[in-house]
């Protein structure tokens, strides 16, 4: 399992982070369409102690990055995942 930062990237701009949390992010999707609960998802997949202050924060900010990437970066990410480097920025 990847590591996850207390808040997944912003904006419109798809990085290496992003590339080494697909699974992650899929996973999170699958667990919000099943409705499984916050905590569920944060302490299986992401391996979260739901005790913390900022754990449902991080939570749905991976779970938004999800979305955004499937959605309306859909387009963004399928052109940065075919490109090579470490950190991959596309404006």
């Amino acid at each position: 399992m990847v590591a996850v930062e207390r808040r997944a990237p912003e904006g419109d701009v798809v990085v290496d982070y992003d590339r080494r949390h697909l699974a992650l992010y899929a996973a999170l999707l699958e667990a919000a369409d099943t409705g499984r609960a916050w905590q569920e998802a944060a302490t299986s997949l992401m391996r979260l102690d739901v005790a913390e202050r900022d754990a449902e924060a991080c939570w749905h900010s991976h779970l938004e990055r999800a979305r955004w990437i499937v959605g309306e970066g859909l387009g963004t990410a399928i052109d940065t995942f075919n490109q090579r480097g470490p950190e991959i920025k596309v404006e």
